[in-house]
């Protein structure tokens, strides 16, 4: 609102027009085109939002109005999975690939998902859980593939034997028509038309050429400036060679967690493992590894293939057993059959597995000490699989990660596993392949020990989701029945499994860190949980000082932005080297060997605000809101030395 007096023009009130975020994004650019603003401006003005419309399906507005407005909106859970998906309700990962292998677009609609949905959850448009919260399982495996995603959804029963779901008063059968927006958490009735991300479908080769997709030359354009500026590498998490080639194309510079669970949910390798986990003493274990060996190799070869030479770091097993075992009694059947056993006896030992605690009992490294011969397994296939590409004349950089390490020890245990067998191997194969070896820091302890663990350790890696999980002692997959009130009531400031709990999680992380790099000169450090997403998280990463973050394929774009963001608004940002201007030459020119490290940016730290997020500093110690002690500056670290023999 302006108004000329006595030939004066005055400016009486402003406000921000009305502009969908791609207007946002395409305003700044032409900005910059046309030099009213530098691209540093650019980057700062733009917010992570903005980027994620250029990447997600979204409802057609109209129609998604119309429908609101009916009152269609039959309830909401938590965005788990953003973007929109319309299809047919099924309850079961089967019928999931059966209706889809007939063209149908299905919603994937369960209690809850675990490890043995994979298949159905790859095969639906969208996923529905009655229960869960933004680090449950489907929430991680949903972004993880680019699917939509509503978890924890209020007031949602699910009735697995009638085929049948009611909500908001209403009961809708297999087959009905459901929709869901994972951008806001609405499960809408009926069908509404969705629109693909053109970004997206230009990555993978779906539509018209790059240079004249508008929309991607505006995001690619984005996403070259944000390379040039940030210092910090954004990594992805995946477990299929289709994800990392798309993490690839999206900007991901390696692999921080490979879930090697989730490749034995494929044809025929269930079973296998299930005959290891259900195999009553170390023999019987082997001879089902030896079926396992060949089809893990392979999965190893295509993920090494797809990343061309960028760090791949594989996880070894993780969860507890009895997330693979047969639930079912068709299933229990079929494979007492299988392994002639009767159907009584295998019963026994399923329930023999049966944990009252799993998920801080038998899993992780834990597997591994008292079941060696699964690691050994493992790692086998790895180093076998990095010789098969190396032999292709090609680049292979793994970095194995043991999980849920409490103790130094532990860890030295299984490190001597992974250092023999890597020392078989390449006898054998005559020719060796640089690799790390290095751990998950998840639990309260490695962090206040991480001085003892990077006795062993190359490379740690935060795993966020756990050790957030562990600290608040709150359940990730519970939480979201009282999570939302401890929203509403401001007991909690943000959902600490969405967002990094800086005060006292991240302290863990500022511990961690810093105890483990006074010990090894040039110690690599990484996140690898959800928050490796998340945009204020990644400028706390920053202002650590770490070496990268990593996410689901999808959110790379987002971390990227995020961390060129974090590098303009820090305290100590300088100016960044020069980098090639394209986003996939930047991504190749970023990539790490991972057979060598260069020397960690040391950061200043601040004292913590109240509210949290103030900028900390490795080599820092953990500065409270009262401490006012006074910051120290990281010293200036050598690089560690990448191992190839044992």
């Amino acid at each position: 609102e302006f108004t000329i007096q006595r030939g004066k023009l005055w400016m009486l009130q402003t406000r921000s027009g009305k502009r969908t975020g791609k207007a946002a994004v395409r305003i700044a650019v032409d900005m910059v085109d046309e030099k009213l603003i530098s691209r540093q401006e650019a980057i700062d003005r733009i917010t992570p939002d903005q980027i994620e419309q250029f990447l997600n399906p979204g409802f057609d507005p109209v129609a998604k109005r119309e429908a609101v407005d009916a009152g269609r909106v039959l309830g909401k859970g938590l965005p788990a999975g953003p973007g929109a998906a319309c299809g047919r309700i099924v309850f079961t990962a089967e019928e999931a690939e059966e209706w889809a292998a007939r063209k149908e677009p299905v919603l994937l609609t369960r209690i809850e998902t675990s490890p043995e949905d994979i298949r159905g959850m790859a095969a639906a448009v969208g996923i529905l859980t009655a229960r869960g919260g933004m680090t449950s399982h489907a929430a991680l495996v949903a972004r993880q593939m680019g699917r939509v995603c509503v978890a924890g959804c209020e007031g949602l029963s699910i009735h697995y034997k009638s085929r049948k779901l009611s909500i908001a008063g209403k009961t809708l059968k297999q087959g009905d028509w459901l929709s869901i927006d994972g951008s806001t958490g609405e499960v809408i009735l009926g069908q509404i038309p969705t629109r693909p991300s053109e970004v997206v479908r230009a990555i993978q080769g779906k539509t018209k050429a790059k240079g004249k997709n508008s929309e991607y030359r505006v995001f690619s354009k984005i996403m070259d400036w944000a390379d040039q500026i940030r210092h910090l590498k954004v990594r992805t998490n995946a477990d299929q060679p289709d994800q990392a080639k798309l993490a690839v194309a999206f900007g991901a510079e390696g692999i921080g967690l490979c879930r090697t669970e989730h490749m034995f949910f494929g044809e025929h390798k269930i079973d296998a493992v299930r005959e290891m986990i259900l195999g009553e003493d170390t023999h019987a274990r082997r001879a089902a590894l030896q079926k396992i060996l060949p089809l893990q190799r392979k999965d190893f070869v295509g993920i090494f293939r797809a990343m061309a030479g960028k760090p791949v770091t594989i996880r070894t097993l993780d969860p507890p057993l009895h997330e693979f075992l047969p639930h079912g009694e068709k299933e229990i059947r079929a494979l007492a059959q299988q392994m002639g056993v009767k159907p009584a006896k295998l019963v026994a030992r399923v329930e023999s597995l049966r944990e009252l605690n799993p998920m801080l009992g038998h899993r992780g490294c834990r597997l591994g000490l008292t079941y060696p011969e699964i690691t050994e397994v493992q790692v086998r296939a790895i180093f076998e699989a990095a010789c098969d590409v190396k032999r292709e004349k090609k680049q292979v950089h793994p970095e194995i990660m043991i999980p849920l390490v409490g103790h130094a020890n532990e860890l030295r245990e299984q490190v001597r596993v992974v250092r023999r067998v890597a020392e078989e191997v390449f006898k054998r194969r005559k020719m060796e392949v640089p690799y790390l070896v290095g751990t998950m820091i998840e639990l309260p302890r490695a962090a206040l020990t991480a001085n003892q663990i990077a006795e062993h350790a190359e490379f740690f890696s935060f795993g966020t989701n756990d050790l957030t999980q562990t600290s608040f002692g709150i359940s990730r997959d519970d939480a979201g029945r009282f999570l939302p009130f401890y929203l509403d009531r401001d007991i909690l400031p943000a959902d600490p499994f969405a967002s990094l709990d800086q005060q006292g999680v991240g302290q863990l992380l500022e511990i961690g860190t810093r105890r483990g790099r006074e010990v090894r000169d040039g110690l690599k450090v990484g996140i690898c949980g959800e928050h490796g997403g998340d945009p204020s998280s990644i400028r706390f990463c920053h202002d650590l000082g770490l070496d990268y973050v990593s996410c689901s394929p999808y959110r790379v774009p987002i971390a990227r932005l995020a961390a060129a963001q974090a590098q303009l608004r820090s305290p100590v940002a300088k100016k960044a080297p020069a980098k090639k201007s394209s986003a996939k030459s930047a991504a190749g020119a970023k990539a790490s060997a991972g057979a060598s490290k260069s020397t960690p940016k040391a950061t200043t730290a601040r004292a913590t605000g109240a509210k949290g997020g103030a900028a900390k500093g490795t080599g820092a110690k953990a500065t409270g809101a009262k401490s006012g002690r006074a910051a120290t500056k990281a010293p200036r670290r050598k690089a560690a030395p990448a191992r190839t023999k044992a």
